[in-house]
């Protein structure tokens, strides 16, 4: 089996063969077809990332395929062999992974292996954000900062979903031109010194925004366009800067800073896991969320990985960057 290792980063990247995945007795064992890669693929290989596994180990956490195995520990599965499911597990950079049951889903009808591979992070994420923790409703206007990317595409699409006006940021007018083709209604260059005030201008009576959705580390600027009881999510920092907030004026403007952290949900509080996955399919059913896929340049095989990754951390792509694995004997044509 051909997989990915490294602890320096994307051109260390090497490929090797190793035996078939022994899963535990509670975890399938799933033929990988498409893996999609993440920022925190980055930092890991790097030795930089907050949790980092133990030596020697395989990189890659997203990933979509079909049930090769199921727990021989649990009687009546959720899934069967030859079951499309997509999901989340160390060592998704490679053409077999072991998974528990609750780090996968069926993959989404009418979806193919490369659009359900970057799922299982970025959605539930922006979900979490914009449902769950901003209450997020109908009339509300939406900032969302770093739109072109997997999280921001996917809070668009839910933001609209919901009713939402939604004022997207971005670095390039390519991204921008993207986020507008995902349903963003007003759009705006971030590198710009005066897109706060921009935001402001564009909300009624000049009012700023109800939700910020703020994946980059912009909570200080975004504050100078927030609305009265406005909910700023704090998703992420993205531009590497931690960021030390005023809190006067988070008490002047009456705001709610509010942070997600989606990854612990299914240890403190796994029902919102269920109700957000019901939510999100939901969405795709009624055609209200599509995939994200970054379709501009083709990555195929296991050795095409470290490129998908220099690729992404170049921040000149957009969406969910995602890797064609071709199964042993399948042409990569």
């Amino acid at each position: 089996m051909s997989i990915l290792y490294s602890i320096q980063g994307p051109d260390d990247l090497t490929v090797t063969t190793l035996p078939t995945p022994i899963p535990k007795p509670t975890e399938y064992l799933i033929h990988i077809h498409a893996s999609a890669t993440n920022f925190f693929d980055l930092l890991q290989i790097q030795g930089k990332y907050q949790t980092q596994p133990p030596l020697p180990w395989i990189s890659g956490m997203e990933f979509a395929g079909v049930v090769a195995s199921t727990p021989s520990a649990i009687r009546n599965s959720k899934f069967k062999v030859g079951d499309r499911v997509f999901g989340a597990a160390q060592g998704a950079y490679a053409e077999m992974v072991c998974a528990e049951e609750d780090a996968i889903r069926g993959v989404p009808e009418g979806w193919g292996f490369l659009e359900a591979a970057g799922l299982m992070v970025t959605a539930p994420t922006s979900y979490a954000g914009l449902v769950i923790r901003g209450k997020i409703k109908k009339g509300d206007y939406v900032l969302i900062h770093a739109s072109a990317g997997g999280v921001g595409l996917s809070a668009i699409q839910i933001a609209k979903a919901y009713g939402a006006t939604v004022i997207a940021t971005a670095s390039t007018e390519r991204k921008l031109s993207i986020a507008r083709s995902y349903g963003a209604d007003h759009t705006l260059l971030s590198t710009s010194r005066t897109w706060p005030a921009s935001v402001s201008s564009l909300t009624p009576g000049l009012r700023g925004v109800d939700i910020v959705y703020d994946p980059v580390g912009l909570i200080t600027e975004s504050l100078k366009c927030a609305a009265w009881n406005a909910r700023l999510l704090v998703i992420g920092f993205a531009a590497g800067k931690i960021e030390k907030v005023a809190l006067n004026r988070v008490l002047l403007k009456n705001v709610s800073l509010v942070g997600l952290f989606w990854g612990r949900y299914a240890k403190v509080e796994p029902e919102v896991v269920e109700e957000v996955w019901s939510g999100l399919f939901g969405l795709m059913r009624e055609g209200k969320f599509r995939p994200t896929v970054f379709t501009e340049r083709e990555f195929v095989g296991l050795e095409s990985i470290g490129e998908a990754l220099k690729a992404l951390g170049g921040r000149k792509t957009w969406g969910k960057v995602v890797v064609k694995v071709p199964q042993s004997g399948e042409s990569k044509m």
